[in-house]
């Protein structure tokens, strides 16, 4: 998304940062100086969320990676210059912060798009983690009427991410997009 199409907005990190916790469970993301709420992720949203976790963290301990931490629903700082701050669903990071990561500190972000993630927004955020660095990047399309649970595994290219690897299947299978190869089963992330 261009700045030209969408001027940076008024707010700062630092805003977005010191912003209250949410006392209903919404979710605020700074993308391009605009706040953006979600509502509080739903029952499907955080299943896949926290199942997907637990899998990533234990390839992570498999591989022997003490350095590695899977963690989810945190604040990360993507850019002060672009206003940018998001909360990935899940992130393997390579340290600990208190009130936000910063984006170097991040080598895998999961976002589970739930139906309401525009395709916009959608983009803004995957062109945010490239424009940070960040390596790795998966995203999941929750099971709905029209489709299965998919996941999508993507590393990035220059200043662009580029498809590895898509899930849809039941059964184990082990993505390669990601710091340790991760074995990952979507029959674990639905209800």
């Amino acid at each position: 998304m261009s700045a030209a199409l969408h001027p940076v907005g008024p707010h700062t990190v630092e805003e977005w940062l010191a912003l209250p916790p949410s006392e209903d469970g919404s979710r605020t993301e700074l993308i391009l100086g605009h706040f953006h709420v979600s509502p509080a992720p739903s029952y499907g949203h955080q299943l896949v969320a926290f199942e997907l976790a637990v899998q990533i963290r234990n390839a992570i301990r498999a591989a022997g990676r003490n350095d590695l931490r899977a963690v989810p629903a945190v604040n990360v700082k993507i850019s002060s210059a672009s206003r940018t701050g998001l909360i990935p669903d899940v992130v393997i990071v390579d340290r600990q912060a208190d009130v936000a990561f910063p984006a170097e500190a991040i080598l895998l972000a999961v976002e589970v798009w739930s139906p309401g993630n525009t395709r916009a927004e959608r983009d803004a955020k995957t062109a945010a983690y490239a424009s940070a660095g960040v390596p790795y990047v998966w995203t999941i399309d929750q099971k709905n009427d029209l489709h299965e649970l998919k996941l999508t595994a993507q590393r990035l290219n220059g200043e662009h991410y580029v498809v590895e690897q898509v899930v849809h299947t039941a059964g184990p299978v082990t993505i390669m997009a990601a710091p340790v190869p991760i074995t990952v089963d979507l029959t674990d992330l639905v209800f």
